[in-house]
């Protein structure tokens, strides 16, 4: 995040007539990094929370008075990581869990004002950031001790090739974009929208299925991509 950047974006947006109307605003920015909690520094935690949820409050907070000036919309680009967090993916669903609690308050606090607040709940999208994925995780788990990777080693390499197969039967990054022009214009946007069969059905499940029921399905999932060995 820099804030010198989003100062000069809210002066620049303090003067409709240099920047014209302001109608959306559409929160994209996000890094992923998969990790076990006991293993990621707590460096990288702050990373990954400074990128995809304080950032996110930063560059919401300085268009907002041109945003309610106009009736505008805020786009946020969440996850179905912000309605399940699988294992090693708790840094990364911790923000978008977060993201989605900061946009139910939002919408609640500006829709008697005007503007509306949309969440975009993507699941596997084939992008540059799913390629960054797996070397992310790789590198992380370099970083580890011996016992943590005695501990994880195998957990890790089998969340990387579920992954890598998820992705590669993910949605087009032009049918996500598609969806979240319409979240942009409609009329009457949903203050929800997934991206995907798998978001849609895994955030079904989640709002039907016990804990442990659903702590199953996922395992059950991850099984037959784990190695027959331990990470070296």
């Amino acid at each position: 995040m820099r804030p010198d950047h989003i100062a000069r974006l809210a002066s620049r947006l303090d003067d409709d007539s240099r920047a014209g109307a302001l109608r959306a605003l559409v929160n994209n920015a996000a890094i992923q990094l998969n990790s076990p909690v006991e293993a990621l520094p707590l460096s990288e935690w702050r990373r990954q929370f400074e990128v995809n949820l304080f950032g996110h409050i930063a560059v919401t907070q300085a268009p907002l008075p041109a945003l309610l000036r106009h009736s505008g919309r805020v786009v946020n680009i969440s996850s179905v990581g912000g309605r399940v967090a699988m294992a090693t993916y708790g840094p990364y669903a911790g923000t978008k869990f977060a993201l989605a609690a900061v946009s139910d308050s939002l919408r609640r606090e500006l829709a008697p004002l005007g503007v509306r607040v949309v969440v975009v709940e993507p699941g596997a999208v084939r992008t540059e950031m799913s390629d960054r994925l797996i070397t992310t995780a790789n590198r992380l788990a370099a970083a580890m001790s011996p016992e943590q990777r005695d501990r994880y080693g195998r957990l890790i390499q089998a969340t990387n090739a579920h992954s890598a197969t998820h992705i590669k039967r993910g949605r087009p990054a032009d049918g996500a974009a598609r969806l979240i022009a319409k979240a942009v214009t409609a009329g009457k946007p949903r203050t929800r929208y997934t991206v995907g069969r798998d978001a849609a059905l895994i955030t079904r499940l989640s709002r039907v299925l016990p804990d442990r029921m659903l702590d199953r399905i996922l395992a059950a999932g991850l099984r037959p991509h784990y190695p027959r060995t331990a990470m070296a």
